[in-house]
Formats: structure tokens, sequence, C-alpha cells
């Protein structure tokens, strides 16, 4: 199934197949986004979706449709489906429009990307025994993916923070925004921030509305993106050291000759990073959604030992970033590339731990009014 999507969106696949340097074997971080939102999303559910409003409880159509969007390519999906339905089927089991005349819920889940994600891999790794039946919907979901009101729940986790595009005054030599030998906003002038936070604004306005009109009333979204607190810039967390220490390995390369500076000039990651207020305020500018949580979670807290390994980092980065790596300077230079990040992530792993235990990711859930 496709839809009226948004063809000019650009496709950011995350590695693919079950290789050593796969998507697959190196998403532990979402792994643990996922598990620390499971409670929280299952509080949702109990507390916030009211089935009276979604279902005739004496009808004989009781089909619950859940869409994941952005979902990669496993296994972290999964994990969050049979969350979210485990939660729902109590939620319907305890409800009191429950007797013994009711149908029992069915399940269906659409698992939304680009369409150049994997998802051969995705279904070949389907969980057996799973309680749902599944259908994948490629597009992007910048735009329109689904029927008007089809949906009772939307999830989307770790994607929002992509871009459709990269502002093109940020490839402009006479723009205020030109991004002159660094790859993203951290540490970058006040004018190319802007224009990133112009373009994620953009975005979210349309994935809103096109949500609006996909969501059935009363049925629930749930968001979790990467975060930063309000009034705080990205350069001081994490993420915002990762990227730029990704930025000086590839200018280190413009010295020796592997790329020119020209390329690194012409190249910018498409990834904002955004603050509880700016999200509450596009939610407020739509107003077709009632803020029903909102809060800074900590996604390390479930990480085992509590240690971030800067091997951990660098095969996650290289995961999710060599695809749009490899597209602008070429393959030839991937292993040198994050060999010289590991060793500069390295360098300031103990500066680092005390930082990851931070708030750094932003759990949203809203009602369609």
């Amino acid at each position: 199934m496709s839809g009226c999507t948004d063809a000019t969106a650009e496709s950011h696949p995350m590695n693919g197949g079950d290789g050593t340097y796969s998507y697959t074997h190196n998403s532990n971080f979402q792994k643990s986004a996922t598990n620390v939102a499971s409670s929280m999303i299952n509080r949702a559910v109990i507390d916030k979706l009211e089935l009276s409003k979604l279902f005739s409880f004496t009808s004989s159509n009781n089909t619950f449709r859940i869409a994941d969007l952005g979902c990669s390519i496993g296994p972290n999906t999964f994990i969050a489906m049979q969350n979210i339905l485990e939660a729902v089927q109590q939620k319907y089991l305890h409800s009191q429009h429950q007797n013994s005349s009711s149908q029992m819920l069915e399940f269906q889940v659409f698992f939304n990307d680009h369409e150049t994600n994997d998802f051969n891999t995705l279904f070949s790794s389907l969980p057996a025994k799973r309680q749902y039946f599944i259908a994948a919907v490629p597009g992007s979901f910048h735009g329109r993916l689904f029927p008007n009101s089809s949906l009772h729940f939307v999830h989307s986790s770790l994607a929002l923070h992509w871009l459709s595009t990269i502002p093109k005054e940020l490839l402009d030599r006479t723009s205020p925004a030109w991004n002159r030998r660094r790859i993203h906003y951290t540490s970058a002038p006040d004018e190319v921030y802007k224009a990133y936070q112009y373009q994620f604004a953009k975005d979210m306005i349309k994935f809103l509305d096109a949500r609006a009109r996909e969501l059935v009333v009363g049925g629930l979204m749930v968001l979790i993106m990467p975060a930063v607190p309000n009034s705080v810039p990205l350069s001081h967390m994490p993420l915002g050291v990762v990227y730029d220490l990704l930025g000086c390995a590839l200018m280190d390369m413009t010295r020796e000759g592997w790329i020119s500076e020209a390329q690194v000039d012409s190249f910018n990651l498409p990834v904002y990073v955004v603050s509880p207020k700016e999200m509450r305020e596009l939610v407020d500018g739509n107003g077709c959604f009632s803020i029903q949580m909102m809060e800074l979670i900590k996604p390390m807290s479930s990480v085992h030992d509590g240690q971030i390994t800067a091997r951990a980092i660098t095969m996650h980065l290289r995961a999710a970033m060599e695809g749009i790596i490899t597209k602008h300077f070429g393959g030839d230079i991937i292993d040198e590339l994050f060999n010289r990040f590991y060793m500069k992530i390295e360098e300031l792993s103990d500066q680092l731990q005390p930082r990851s235990k931070e708030g750094t990711q932003l759990f949203l859930v809203l009602e369609r009014k």
C-alpha cells in the first residue's frame, strides 16, 4: 500500500541487511529508548485512550489500526508494536464496556519508512507468533500515507529528527547561513541554526497536518525524538559533541587529501534536535491535538551496566550515517573516517559518560481532538 505522500522528501535509510555494520546489530541505543518508553506508553493507553470513542463494542468492525512511522528494519519496531498491542488489549479487557456480546479486538500494524528502506530484512525477521496483521506503507511521513480517519494509534520513535531536505541556504556561498567547514549547526553561526530550525518547523507542520487527517477523533499519537532541554544548545549535549567530532574527522581528512574541503562544505547532516518548548508551540499551532503527556526521558538509564563505549557510539553512528556519507563522499573513505571518529570519541569518553545520563529524548503523547 502506498499513499499520497511527499515525493520530494529525501531518503536516509539505515544500513540494511544483517552484517557487522547493519542497523539490526547496532540499534541498542534505540532499543533503550523503546524500553524506557514502554511503561510510559502503557500508562498513556490506560489513562488516555478512550476505546468507547473509537468503537461500538457490539459492532463486528473491531480492528485496531496502529502505524509505526520510520520503522527502519527491526527489531525495535516489533518490540514497540507488541508493547502497544498488549497495553490496548489490557485496556479493552478491563473496559467497563466489555460484556459477553462484545467482539474481541483484532490488530493491524502498518510499518512505514521510505521506499529505500530494507523492507526485506524487516519482514524476514517478523515475530513468528505475532498477534497482528501486517502491511508495509512505503513513503515519507512528511506527507499523507493513509486514508482519512483510518488509524487509532500512531507511533514514531527516533525518526522525526530527520529533515525532509537540507535548507538551501547552507549551500549558498552568498548566504550568511553558508555552513563552511562544518557538517551541522552545532558550533555554527546562528544563521545556520535558524535555517535548520525553520526547516524542522516546516516538516513538523506537514507531519501534524497529515496525521490530523489520518487519526480518528480520540486516537493517540506517541512521538519519541532526540531533544535538548529548553534554552540548552545542542553543542552542550552528547549528540552535539558526536556530530562535531564527525565533522572534525572529515576536516582532518581534507588536510591529508582524502577529500576536498568543497565536499565538506556541501555536506550537511539533515538532522534537527528539538526542545520541548518548540514542540509545544508546533502542536498548539496545528490545533488538532491535545498534549496528554510531555516529558524529557533518560534513555541510557536502561543500558546494560550503564556504560556507553566509544565502540558502541561509533558502530551506532555508522549504522545510521554510512548511507548518507557514502552517497556524498563515496565508499572509499568510510573505514578511515569511522576509525578516526572512534579515536576522537575514545579520548572524550570519560567526559561524555556523565552527560549521557541526562534527559536527551522527548516523550510526547498527543490525542486527536
